[in-house]
């Protein structure tokens, strides 16, 4: 067996390091998933350990699969996960596939096309919004390993990840997260010292480092023993102790470079003499090149050539690029590259070849000079186009990267040709990174020319890209992208792309204005009855209503769509206008419109198999049904639509239908369910200001303080990251903190909601259901604060808002202004409302809080009967509260209880109906006290003073503080 042989075959040392690999294996062949990240610098044996591993695994009945990533741009997205499942997929017979992929399948098909090839009559993928998309391919493939490893237990290995695509690693973090029940190791090696704190492998670290399922090993330098030992079995000589040392030293234990010197220096020299010692090379690439020193310069140019091609090189094309040798001749180097162990052949076909290491390629291509590089890539770009020829297309991404690279040379032309094939087909897999950086280049390379047709494609697809990864706090610069696509096409009179531009999907919120621009622009260019104008008018419904703020508008475009619908027999699009009409009822608080719309779309989508349709209609009709105290008829919604968003594994709706069914459970005080629910929702969409709303609330009501606060402030750095307007987490933000202020008597977040809500009154196109949300907020801040001026504003802009719920009864909300502004008879009836509201619909936190808040009222005016009317509510708010668990609430109702007690059953009777705290105020007026001295002394606002003393003058009729000072003294209020 020669040297090289042997060197590969040679594993030492590692006990540690392979002691925590085998423990992670163990763990998930007994069902704990394990993801373990091997990671160390070049050369330091990551690929042989995973190897080492791979065969101890395969011993035991493991199936290990490999993939490995490519060190340039120009690799297809999810390559590393492609060549596993690709190799999977030709060894399996389409039943076997067809039951572990189950309706994932033709997600997977999308990355894996020759996945149709066994399963020729999969359906296509549905068309969904681009996180629902991305999260549905991710949960497919999460899905088909966890299926897999059930019949076998599986080890994925996925080498060089620190040259992943931003998509994959996306996919790894998805996959580490969900793999905890399953017999599943992930493996990836990467390099270290390339992973800086802003690489994007440093991002998916970061969030997978609290992952119990998560192990990251550390691969450091052999120690000198082991050294030595690697020497002894791989060259058969003892080195001397000084010769060990200075080897050891000078290489730092690295294997590679341990390695590379033995074979430099030759089996029959390193044992004789001291000789060699004065000519050992400085760091591993040097002897890599003395390596290939011994090459001919033939073949070194070869390697040269194949190392601009990249890690991977395929005979054809380097023959192709080799014009002045032949096939034989090529051959003969290929074979002189093999016995040197400098390249090896790939598996998967004769004509495939890789360099042994990554440290050879770079070594080859890093003695290159810039124009030499740039002229290769323009060689090998040729090559590669005559060599796909019809097929080109397919390899859009290996092509754009090498015009890129020989832009200088060949012109932009190829390149933002290859670019706009390659971002198509990055949107078409949901690897929208990839997307945004090859249309990117693409605009830039157009930059410098007129717009045109190319150019308009590219500011299509980048704007798509854009509204993909920014986030929906960026969708301004996404439309802003789209809006110099559509202004092309419609300066150019090309009526179907603008439409069609004007017409991508971005999903309309409140708050966000970016759509309404190019939908009203492109309405303009097209008959006002034509299906194309009913398409857009569906949209319209919601960018108005949404957008807009404008009910108005939204009404009339859904009357034009809807006509246009029914005319043309378009059962979709009438569908879609119904949907988009019931969501803007809702935010407009037409609940009714949002019931009686939404149960038609169900009923149309059961009929067209739209579980999409089906589960949006289902949340708004829950939602509304919610709101008007109708849990009973809102219960079979919410199971509905989890039931279908399960199977539909779209992310957003998901954790919509999760966030619902919290949210019914919640009302009711069934609170396990409702944190069962929310953590399953968090764990879809961590920051999800939905969800961490309604946890906040939760956790505060049971008295779990210290989590309550651990989630509110999630809430609030996740309000960081949203463009402030009138947005639901704005709006959230401004009424969670005060009912949680209610709860807990902690006022020291108070300005945080005030702020929101500011932000969301202060805009114009405020929906109703946003304004309102925010005015519930200041309510209870009033309230708080017992500020009877701020009380009587939002008891006025309340005042359409009786007989509903959003969190909180807003009938209680009312009763409590009322309270705050001395007004004891509106807020008896208030309180009663909400009553009757509470029983009716079920809601039993709701009705504890209620009665206690009533108690409380009725014990301050303490009329005839309110001392026995107070001892029952406060019982029945302590049994409510007692059976459901809800400490603060206990501890309140008892301190009431304890108070009312020491209180005489009827209060003393004041002359013109004054009230105890108007006649507090009269006393200290006559005593000669400012306004400043009575908010001092009473511990009020001075705007409460200012009322109260208003109210005194009105009652007892008088003018001045001097009148009031001898009424005071003659009904002997002194």
């Amino acid at each position: 067996m020669g040297l090289a042989a042997r060197q590969n075959q040679i594993f030492v040392g590692r006990q540690r390091e392979m002691a925590a690999l085998k423990a992670a294996l163990d763990d998930a062949m007994a069902g704990q998933g394990r993801s373990v990240m091997l990671s160390g610098e070049p050369g330091i044996g990551k690929t042989r350990t995973a190897q080492e591993l791979g065969s101890y695994a395969a011993g035991l009945g493991v199936k290990v699969l490999w993939g490995w990533c490519y060190e340039r741009e120009g690799a297809p997205p999810y390559w590393p996960w492609i060549q596993p499942i690709r190799s999977y997929i030709q060894e399996k017979d389409s039943g076997e596939l067809r039951s572990q992929m189950g309706p994932g399948a033709s997600d997977i098909a999308q990355i894996v096309p020759e996945l149709r090839q066994k399963l020729p009559d999969l359906e296509p993928a549905p068309i969904l919004e681009p996180e629902q998309a991305r999260f549905r391919l991710f949960d497919s493939i999460t899905n088909f390993l966890k299926n897999t490893a059930q019949s076998q237990p599986l080890m994925l290995v996925l080498e060089d990840l620190h040259w992943a695509d931003n998509s994959s690693l996306m996919l790894w973090e998805f996959v580490s997260k969900e793999i905890s029940n399953a017999k599943l190791m992930l493996l990836g090696t990467y390099r270290d010292l390339e992973v800086g704190r802003r690489h994007p492998l440093s991002q998916a670290l970061g969030s997978l480092i609290r992952e119990p399922s998560f192990r990251r090993v550390q691969l450091g330098g052999l120690s000198k023993e082991d050294a030595s030992r690697l020497v002894e079995l791989s060259a058969g000589v003892t080195l001397a102790e000084p010769s060990l040392d200075l080897i050891h030293s000078r290489t730092e234990g690295n294997p590679l470079f341990l390695s590379e010197l033995v074979r430099l220096v030759g089996e029959e020299n390193i044992g004789a003499g001291d000789s060699w010692i004065s000519s050992l090379p400085e760091g591993v690439k040097d002897i890599i090149g003395r390596r290939l020193d011994r090459l001919s310069a033939q073949c070194n140019d070869a390697l040269t050539l194949a190392s601009v091609i990249g890690r991977e090189f395929d005979f054809r094309l380097l023959s192709a690029l080799s014009d002045d040798l032949t096939e034989t001749s090529l051959l003969e180097l290929i074979d002189e590259a093999l016995e040197a162990h400098v390249i090896e052949g790939l598996p998967e076909g004769r004509e495939r070849y890789q360099f042994s290491h990554a440290l050879i390629q770079e070594t080859l291509s890093g003695e290159l000079s810039t124009s030499r590089r740039v002229r290769l890539h323009a060689r090998i770009a040729d090559a590669l186009e005559n060599l796909y020829g019809a097929d080109a297309e397919s390899h859009a991404a290996e092509l754009a990267h090498h015009f890129t690279e020989a832009e200088s040379i060949l012109g932009p032309v190829k390149l933002v040709r290859y670019s706009l094939m390659a971002g198509d087909r990055a949107l078409a897999t949901y690897a929208y990174e990839e997307a945004l950086d090859h249309f990117q280049r693409a605009v830039s390379a157009k930059e410098r020319k007129p717009t045109d047709t190319e150019t308009a494609a590219a500011l299509f697809g980048l704007g798509r890209a854009q509204a993909a990864t920014f986030g929906r706090q960026q969708l301004d610069v996404a439309f802003s992208s789209l809006i110099r696509a559509f202004d092309f096409y419609a300066e150019t009179n090309d009526v179907t792309h603008a439409v069609g531009v004007a017409g991508y999907p971005v999903h309309s919120m409140p708050g966000h204005r970016v759509s309404v621009e190019l939908v009203a622009r492109a309405l303009r260019l097209i008959p006002p009855d034509s299906p194309e104008a009913g398409r857009l008018l569906s949209r319209y419904v919601s960018v108005m209503g949404l957008e807009e703020g404008d009910y108005q508008g939204a009404v009339e475009a859904f009357d034009s769509a809807l006509a246009v619908a029914q005319r043309t027999g378009d059962v979709t699009l009438e569908m879609r206008t119904l949907a988009y009409s019931s969501m803007v009822d809702y935010w407009h608080l037409e609940w009714p419109g949002t019931v009686a719309k939404g149960l038609r779309v169900i009923e149309l989508a059961r009929r067209a198999s739209d579980q999409l349709s089906e589960v949006s209609a289902r949340f708004w009709v829950g939602v509304a049904l919610l709101g008007t105290g109708d849990s009973k008829a809102a219960q079979p919604h919410a199971a509905a639509m989890l039931a279908t968003a399960e199977s539909l594994r779209d992310r957003y709706w998901l954790a919509t239908a999760l966030w619902l069914n919290e949210m019914v459970s919640s009302a009711e005080g069934n609170w396990q369910a409702a944190r069962d629910i929310n953590q399953r929702g968090l764990l879809v969409s961590p920051s999800d200001t939905r969800l961490l709303g309604t946890r906040v609330l939760l956790e505060h009501e049971v008295g779990n303080v210290i989590e309550g606060q651990g989630y509110l402030e999630r809430l609030v750095e996740s309000l960081r990251l949203v463009t402030p307007g009138p947005r639901f987490d704005y709006a959230s933000t401004a009424l969670m903190i005060p009912v949680v202020a209610r709860i807990t008597g902690a006022v020291d977040q108070l300005h945080i909601a005030e702020d929101a809500a500011a932000t969301v009154l202060s805009a114009a196109t405020a929906t109703p259901f946003i304004s309102r949300f925010a005015r519930l907020g200041l309510a209870l801040i009033a309230v708080i604060r017992g500020d009877a001026d701020a009380a009587s504003e939002q008891y006025v802009s309340l005042g359409q808002s009786a007989g509903s719920y959003l969190r909180i009864s807003a009938d209680r909300v009312l009763g409590l202004l009322a309270q705050t502004m001395g007004d004891t008879e509106a807020a008896a009836a208030h309180f009663e409302d909400a009553l009757t509201f509470c029983r009716k619909a079920g809601y039993r936190p709701e009705l504890a809080w209620t009665c206690h808040d009533y108690a409380d009222a009725l014990i301050v005016r303490n009329g005839p009967d309110d001392g026995t009317k107070a001892k029952a509510l406060l019982d029945e708010a302590l049994t409510i509260s007692t059976q459901l668990g809800m400490r603060p609430l206990m501890e309140r109702v008892v301190a009431l209880q304890e108070r009312a007690a020491l209180q005489p059953t009827r209060g003393p009777v004041y002359p013109d109906g004054l009230s105890q705290r108007e006649v507090e105020v009269l006393r200290l007026v006559a005593l000669g006290k400012s306004n400043r001295e009575i908010v001092d002394e009473l511990i009020i606002a001075e705007g409460t003073v200012r009322r109260h003393i208003n109210n005194i003058y009105e009652k007892i009729g008088v003018a001045n503080r001097a009148e009031a000072t001898r009424y005071a003294l003659t009904q002997g209020i002194l």
